[in-house]
C-alpha cells in the first residue's frame, strides 16, 4: 500500500490543536503575522487589479481612433514571465536592460534577487495567484475541512509536485540554453512580444471553453488541496525556490523547547512536516511564517540559528526587496517601455491575430 501524507496534517500530528495549544497560542508574540500577511496581499492584489482596469482602459483607447487620454500601467508587465525571461538572457550577455518591458524584467529580477536573500517570500507574501490560493484555503477549512483535509498518496504528491520542475526546466532549455542573442533581440522587438500584455488582456476577456474548465479545475483542487497550483504547476515558484538554497534564512526548530506538539505543520500551506526537521531548507517553504505564527512554544522556531533575529526580518526583506527594486527602476528610467505610441497601438489592433 502506497505511503499516505495527510494533507493539512502530517502523518503523526494530531488532527486538531489541543485546548492548552490553543491557550498558549495566545502567548504566542508573533501570532499577529497571518493578519499582517493578509494584509500586504490584499494590498498588492488590490493594486493588480487596479492596474488590470487601468490598461483595460488604455488598451480600449489604443485600438480605437483618437486621442489617448489614458496611461498604460508599467506593472502590467507582471504578468508576462516569458518575456521576462528573455529580457534577463539578453542583460546578461549584453548588460543592457529591456526596453520593451523594463518592469517585467525588474519584477523577475526582484523576485530572484528576494528569494536569494530571504526565501520564497514573494510567493508567501506578493504573488496575487497565491494570495487567491490562501483565500480557497481559507474557505475550504470553513466549509468543507473542518476536522481534517483528505489524504494524497505520497508518491503522487512527490510525482506532481516535479511539474513545476520540468515546465521550468523547458523554459530553461528553450530560452536561456537555445535562443542566441539575434533570437532574444528579434523575439524582444516582435509584434509578439510587443502585444503581450494586450493578447495577455485578451486571453481573460474572452476564455474559451477549454481554459474556462482548466481554470475551474485548478479551483476545485485548491478547495481539496492546500495551494494546488503553487505546490505542483508554478514554475515561477520552483524558479524562486531553486534560488532560495542560498538564502542565509531559513525556519529553524529548537529541540531543547520544542513540545512536539505539531501546531507548526498544521499550519505549513505546503505540508512541510517542520515539527520533524531541524531546519526546513524545503525549496516549498514560502517564507509565510505560518509555522511560527501557530507556535504554541514562542521560543522554539525562529528563521536562522541566531534566535536574537526577528521572524519578522523575513516578509521585511523579501517585501523590502520588491519595493527597493520599483523605486531604483522608476527613478532610474528602468520603469517604462520606450516603445513609440503609434507602434503600441498597431501592435495592440494586430493583437487577436498574432498567433503564439
Amino acid at each position: 500500500m502506497p505511503e499516505l501524507v495527510t494533507i493539512g496534517a502530517p502523518a503523526g500530528v494530531p488532527s486538531g490543536a489541543t485546548a492548552p495549544e490553543k491557550r498558549d497560542r495566545w502567548a504566542n508574540p508573533y501570532r499577529a503575522i497571518p493578519a499582517v500577511r493578509w494584509g500586504v496581499q490584499g494590498l498588492y492584489l488590490a493594486f493588480l487589479l487596479f492596474v488590470g482596469w487601468e490598461f483595460w482602459r488604455f488598451y480600449q483607447q489604443a485600438i480605437a481612433p483618437g486621442p489617448m487620454t489614458a496611461t498604460r500601467p508599467p506593472a502590467v508587465e507582471s504578468f508576462l514571465p516569458i518575456s521576462a525571461l528573455v529580457g534577463l538572457k539578453r542583460f546578461l550577455l549584453t548588460g543592457s536592460w529591456d526596453q520593451v518591458h523594463p518592469a517585467g524584467l525588474t519584477i523577475l529580477a526582484a523576485a530572484i534577487v528576494g528569494a536569494l536573500v530571504a526565501r520564497k517570500a514573494f510567493c508567501g507574501w506578493v504573488c496575487p495567484v497565491g494570495t487567491i490560493s490562501r483565500g480557497l484555503e481559507w474557505a475550504a477549512e470553513k466549509v468543507l475541512w473542518r476536522r481534517r483535509w483528505p489524504v494524497v498518496p505520497r508518491w503522487l504528491d512527490l510525482g506532481l509536485m516535479s511539474v513545476k520542475y520540468l515546465i521550468l526546466a523547458f523554459f530553461a532549455w528553450a530560452i536561456l540554453w537555445q535562443m542566441p542573442l539575434a533570437a532574444l533581440e528579434g523575439f524582444q522587438r516582435s509584434p509578439y512580444n510587443i502585444a503581450a500584455d494586450a493578447k495577455m488582456l485578451l486571453f481573460f476577456l474572452d476564455l474559451s471553453t477549454t481554459s474556462i474548465l482548466v481554470l475551474g479545475g485548478l479551483v476545485l483542487l485548491s478547495l481539496v488541496v492546500k495551494n494546488a497550483w503553487c505546490r505542483w504547476g508554478c514554475p515561477y515558484g520552483a524558479l524562486l525556490g531553486l534560488a532560495s538554497y542560498a538564502s542565509p534564512l531559513r525556519i529553524v526548530r529548537d529541540t531543547a523547547t520544542c513540545n512536539d506538539c505539531g501546531a507548526c505543520s498544521r499550519a505549513c500551506p505546503v505540508e512541510i512536516p517542520v515539527h520533524a526537521r531541524l531546519q526546513v531548507r524545503s525549496p516549498e517553504c514560502t517564507g509565510c511564517l505560518s509555522c511560527v505564527a501557530a507556535s504554541t512554544v514562542p521560543s522554539c522556531l525562529g528563521v536562522s540559528r541566531t534566535k536574537k533575529m526577528s521572524p519578522w526580518v523575513l516578509p521585511v526583506l523579501g517585501v523590502g526587496t520588491m519595493l527597493a527594486f520599483w523605486a531604483i527602476a522608476v527613478a532610474t528610467g528602468f520603469w517604462t517601455s520606450d516603445v513609440p505610441l503609434e507602434l503600441l497601438r498597431r501592435a495592440y489592433r494586430m493583437a487577436p491575430s498574432i498567433g503564439h
